[in-house]
């Protein structure tokens, strides 16, 4: 089966990093990263997805988080130099980043936002994240997605 590459994809070429292109079946009433680990057969620890945030100092802003956890929106705050900071609404999230929910990468948004990663994706040897469109993950090394996204690791959440 080909693959079409997507624009993360594309990136991630142009700047020679190491990943795959993992497809898993698109459930449209599920588009959570707990149904894409299990159609992948993955820990949920190792699946993030991408949250597009709006702070009252900073503006926009994306946070990347394991799938089954939410964000603790005080430590987004405090991350990104915010007092406070909320999702975006959901009919903002194409125009403003190109990619729809369940298909948003960190990585080739229209514009770059200061990216936040949760500093478990440390703990692996590699980690999946949207490839920019449902039905595809990249399986990558977090230090490669770090620099490639330009993101700062910090405590999302707390454990």
């Amino acid at each position: 089966m080909k693959i079409n590459k997507t624009n993360a994809a594309r990136l991630l070429d142009k700047a020679k990093i190491t990943y795959e292109l993992i497809p898993y079946e698109v459930d449209e009433n599920d588009l959570s990263a707990v149904h894409v680990a299990a159609s992948l057969g993955e820990n949920i620890e190792q699946v993030f997805k991408t949250l597009v945030l709006h702070g009252d100092k900073s503006g926009y802003f994306v946070c990347v988080i394991p799938g089954e956890h939410e964000v603790d929106l005080k430590l987004a705050a405090k991350a990104s130099g915010n007092k406070k900071c909320d999702l975006i609404p959901m009919k903002e999230l194409l125009p403003l980043t190109g990619y729809i929910r369940g298909g948003c990468s960190p990585i080739g948004m229209k514009k770059h936002f200061p990216t936040y990663i949760h500093e478990t994706c440390r703990k692996f040897p590699y980690i999946y994240v949207s490839a920019g469109t449902r039905g595809l993950q990249i399986k990558i090394a977090p230090d490669d997605l770090i620099r490639e996204s330009g993101a700062e690791t910090c405590r999302l959440f707390e454990d």
